[in-house]
């Protein structure tokens, strides 16, 4: 954290009145600010333009342009293949008018319709993309039924073709600008919010970290608003300028904010949040609203209003069920033939193993696993054969912090075990335990059986089977604090989803190829 700021606000004045002093030592009376009106602006077009945040235009721009070429990308690829199998066939200038221009402009009418362009559903989450696919089965659906209904004739595997290729074709389009998205804001610090948050000092800052921890989110804390008082931040760093007593519209305009984040027990307040939504109303400021619910997705959470009450009702992790039969039998079908096609792989692996150090290809070693059940995990061998006799030596040099032990630059490891942990591939062993039902593909990582009782929060983790990979290895690996492991680890236990697995699949390819963490 950085400097203690001095832009903390005493609050003065009349009881209940918010304070006007500009800084903790200036005593200049600041004139009061205007009252902002609470009237929405009649067109809706002229509220969208008066929003303070715009990055998400030229976003959306983009991806019109980028959806549309998909479209027409996807129909050329499925008229080429039609014409070339019914040689000499002439196609109509209507039919290349219906396939090069009505269809993708139908498919940017329905990604509209399904909310696609939404820019509260882009570049972060998943909704982006079931968005598109739900828009692509109406498009299927409108297109059988026009065909139907003008009894055309058109060859169905072409239509197929078209319509599939589009929609594979979008979201592959929509994931490379979701990547450039997140690059930009990685290493630029552009295409974000600007957030003020609103909350007492603790709950502010827990956000803050929540936030910070996740760049590609597009959102960057610029101040804290404190809701009870100067005094509460006295004498603590923080990261941020920190202000009490001032009116939250004129502080986010001072600080150049463009998003208010009501944090924790500030949301709870009655009638305040109604009040800040109605003060924003006109104004092209955000409001976001960050209750006392931590590590917890969306799925899980449902606003269900009575009587005028918004609930929040956080359902119970899926931990049984039709989704937990799918992801098993997904794991066994995937580790069966991974093992087939892996084979020539695994006898290159053991013969450069042998050359290097003789002794056992395999290191088997005890882990725990689902509902604390003891299993011998597969590996490679990438340490001499003396490595637990010599480990007693090398105790004092553990560079990680919880129930693990590692060393970067691990003498115990010999040249290809070092490449094999490099690349991840000392793990591949692994599907044999996911065939026997053991592991899973995704999931915590198994911990040594070794290490004492899993007590507290770390439990929670045998709730469901160890993986292969995981939140843990796709975040940063060995790089992360034992603390941050187990949050992640805890986090997938109570949010995964088939969707999510996939999600975790994926990011592991990119982070075994960029070896980050892995030592």
């Amino acid at each position: 954290m950085g400097e203690v700021t001095t832009s903390l606000q005493r609050p003065v004045g009349n009881a209940g009145q918010p304070s006007t002093l500009r800084h903790v030592d200036s005593f200049e009376i600041q004139p009061p600010t205007a009252p902002q009106p609470n009237g929405v602006p009649r067109s809706a077009w002229a509220r969208a333009h008066r929003r303070v945040s715009r990055w998400h235009r030229p976003y959306i721009a983009a991806l019109l342009l980028l959806d549309f070429g998909a479209a027409v990308l996807a129909s050329w690829i499925a008229i080429a293949r039609f014409e070339q199998a019914r040689a000499g066939f002439q196609t109509s200038a209507w039919f290349h008018t219906v396939s090069y221009l009505l269809l993708p402009l139908g498919w940017l009418i329905v990604l509209w319709a399904n909310g696609a362009y939404d820019r509260r559903y882009l570049g972060l989450g998943t909704d982006e993309f079931k968005r598109v696919t739900r828009a692509g089965v109406a498009v299927a659906a409108s297109v059988s039924f026009v065909t139907f209904a003008t009894n055309t004739d058109l060859s169905r595997l072409t239509v197929g073709t078209a319509l599939l290729g589009a929609m594979l074709l979008i979201l592959f389009a929509r994931y490379l600008a979701r990547f450039v998205l997140h690059t930009i804001r990685r290493r630029a610090g552009q295409a974000a919010q600007q957030v003020v948050l609103v909350g007492t000092l603790p709950e502010a800052l827990e956000v803050y970290t929540a936030v910070s921890r996740s760049p590609a989110a597009g959102l960057i804390p610029v101040a804290i608003h404190l809701t009870d008082g100067y005094a509460a931040a006295r004498g603590i760093e923080t990261p941020i300028p920190v202000y009490a007593g001032r009116d939250i519209l004129s502080l986010v305009r001072e600080v150049g904010g463009d998003t208010i984040a009501v944090c924790g027990s500030a949301s709870t307040e009655p009638g305040e949040l109604r009040r800040l939504a109605w003060q924003l109303e006109g104004s092209g400021v955000d409001l976001i609203v960050a209750p006392q619910l931590t590590d917890i997705a969306g799925p899980r959470v449902h606003i269900r209003p009575i009587e005028g009450l918004p609930l929040l009702h956080v359902e119970e992790p899926t931990l049984s069920g039709p989704a937990l039969l799918a992801k098993n039998l997904l794991d066994r079908l995937a580790a069966g033939f991974g093992l087939l096609l892996l084979v020539p792989l695994f006898v290159t692996i053991a013969v450069a193993i042998r050359l290097s150090d003789p002794g056992p290809v395999f290191f088997r070693q005890p882990r725990v696993g689902h509902e604390g059940r003891t299993f011998r995990v597969w590996k490679f061998r990438t340490m001499y054969v003396d490595a637990e006799q010599r480990l007693a030596g090398l105790v004092d040099q553990n560079e990680t912090d919880g129930m693990l032990f590692k060393i970067k630059d691990d003498p115990r490891v010999f040249a290809a075990g070092r490449f094999l942990r490099a690349s991840s591939l000392d793990e591949l062993p692994q599907l044999i335990n996911v065939l026997w039902g053991e592991m899973s593909l995704v999931g915590p990582r198994p911990l040594p059986a070794d290490d004492g009782d899993f007590l507290g929060d770390v439990r929670r983790r045998l709730l469901v089977r160890p993986g292969i990979t995981g939140l843990w290895q796709v975040s940063g690996r060995s790089d992360l604090s034992w603390d941050e492991a187990v949050r992640l680890d805890l986090y997938y236990v109570d949010n995964w989803s088939l969707a999510y697995d996939l999600s975790i699949l994926w990011r592991t390819i990119g982070v075994v190829l960029a070896r980050k963490g892995a030592y």
